[in-house]
Parts: C-alpha cells; structure tokens; sequence
C-alpha cells in the first residue's frame, strides 16, 4: 500500500514541479534570456559565414593562381623544340 503513496506523491510533486516550470519558461524574464540566447547565436552565425566566405575568396585566389601558373607552364613546354623528332 506505502508503494501506491510514493507514486502519488511521485505523480503530484512532477505535476507541481512541471507546472511551476511552464510558468517560468513562459514568463517575461525568461523570454528576455531567450531573446539575448537568440541575438547571440545570429551573431555568432554572421561571423562564422563572414569566415566561410573570406576562405571561399581565397580558395578561389588559389585556384585562379595555380590556373596560371599551369598556363605559363605549358606555354613554355610548347615552345622548346622538340629535338632528336628524326631520330
């Protein structure tokens, strides 16, 4: 029988507790936190996406810079004769 009181007690303390919660993470002051959480996490996004793209900028640098370089390369390579073509 004391088994069926704890779980009632149990069952009431959660719903009193769950109900106090729900009305503190409803209340102003707890939207406040949520708003300033919010804020910061935009916050936090736009300098983790003004960092992807300054690496996208210079990976596109890069890539632009090996382009020549490879460019320039094969132009040289096609102007040295080709010698011993008889043999």
């Amino acid at each position: 029988m004391m088994k069926h009181y704890v779980r009632l007690a149990c069952f009431v303390s959660g719903t009193l507790f769950g109900s106090a919660g729900l009305k503190l993470l409803t209340s102003k002051d707890a939207k406040k936190v949520y708003t300033h959480i919010t804020a910061a996490g935009l916050r936090m996004k736009d300098s983790v996406m003004e960092t992807v793209t300054c690496v996208q900028e210079n990976a596109a640098d890069i890539l632009a810079a090996a382009k020549d370089i490879n460019e320039i390369r094969n132009t040289k390579e096609a102007e040295i004769p080709v010698e011993d073509q008889e043999a």
